[in-house]
C-alpha cells in the first residue's frame, strides 16, 4: 500500500478515536465537577443529540453514489430498498445491512 493510503487510514483512525474520546473525557470532567447533581441532569442536551446527528451524516453521504451513472443510482436505490424491507421483516440491525450490501454488490456486478 502506498504511503498516502496509510496516511489516510491513520487520519481516519485518529479522527474516529477523537470523535469518541473527547466527548467522553469532557463529560467525565463535567460530571466530577457536579458530583452533587444527577448524572442525566448534568448532561448537556446537545450531547444526547450528537450521536444520531453523526449517524444521519454518514447515512446521507452513503446514499450518494461515487459515480453518477444510472447503474450506480439503481444499485444504491435497490440496496436501500432491500435494507428497509429486511429491517421491516426482521427488526434487527445486522441482517438488513448484510442484505443491502449484497443487493448493492449484485446490481453493481451485473450492470458493471
Amino acid at each position: 500500500m502506498s504511503s498516502a493510503l496509510w496516511l489516510a487510514v491513520l487520519a481516519s483512525a485518529a479522527g474516529t478515536l477523537l470523535m469518541r474520546l473527547l466527548p467522553l473525557l469532557w463529560m467525565q470532567r463535567r460530571l466530577q465537577k457536579s458530583a452533587s447533581e444527577d448524572g442525566l441532569e448534568a448532561m448537556p442536551q446537545w450531547l444526547g443529540i450528537l450521536g444520531p446527528l453523526m449517524i444521519a451524516a454518514v447515512l446521507g453521504v452513503s446514499l450518494v453514489p461515487v459515480t453518477t451513472a444510472a447503474s450506480s443510482w439503481l444499485a444504491t436505490a435497490l440496496g436501500v430498498l432491500v435494507t428497509l424491507l429486511v429491517w421491516w421483516r426482521l427488526r434487527s440491525l445486522g441482517w438488513p445491512v448484510a442484505a443491502g450490501v449484497a443487493a448493492y454488490g449484485v446490481v453493481v456486478t451485473l450492470l458493471g
